[in-house]
């Protein structure tokens, strides 16, 4: 009879080459596509997001800064990830500095490297690429932000509207992270949060 495989040995045998996206010279999974791999082979799978239990909310402080705690099961073993709550700089954010988008990044985040101690996509957390070498990798450029680009644009406005309470230059590191942005669309950004926070204050 032949042996059954661990959950190890089947995850880790997965080929995850065609999701690798590149962060810099970081090789990574989507957490959504890692989820998806998962469920594939064990739907019975959970994720746990804990919860401060003095607090209720869903990471933990030292008061300076903050992170967060999440646990995969799969067939009752359960492998737990704590991550700090950091920005793309990959530095940890002050709490005074920290958005609820920040939290809710550090919990995929999390998830993905909970779901890789299981043996899903492991070698890219050992520096490795899919062959087993290390490789250096030329990050891939960012696409240009115009307003040509419909959904882009819409995207990005929404963003900028949902978070109007934040200061407009918090929010611009955060879009260039993604985009390459042109004066004339940093200016149209701008005023395009101007109108979101004119608006929130006629509402209130």
């Amino acid at each position: 009879m032949e042996k059954k495989k661990s959950v190890y040995e089947t995850l880790s045998a997965i080929s995850v080459k065609e999701h690798v996206k590149y962060k810099g010279k970081l090789a990574y999974i989507s957490w959504a596509t890692a989820w998806a791999l998962l469920k594939q082979n064990y739907p019975n799978a959970e994720r746990i997001i804990y919860e401060n239990e003095h607090t209720g909310l869903n990471f933990f402080t030292d008061g300076k800064t903050s992170w967060v705690k999440v646990g995969i099961k799969v067939e009752g073993l359960e492998h737990i990830d704590m991550l700090p709550v950091i920005d793309y700089r990959n530095a940890s954010v002050i709490n005074d500095k920290m958005t609820s988008m920040d939290v809710n990044t550090a919990i995929q985040r999390a998830t993905a490297k909970a779901i890789a101690m299981h043996g899903l996509a492991i070698n890219l957390y050992r520096g490795e690429d899919l062959d087993g070498a290390v490789t250096p990798v030329e990050p891939e450029p960012l696409p240009k932000l115009s307003k040509k680009d419909k959904d882009a644009w819409k995207k990005v406005v929404d963003f900028l509207e949902s978070q109007h309470a934040l200061k407009f230059e918090a929010l611009l590191v955060r879009i260039e992270k993604r985009y390459i942005l042109s004066d004339a669309i940093k200016k149209s950004l701008s005023e395009s949060h101007a109108k979101a926070v004119a608006a929130n204050a006629e509402k209130s």
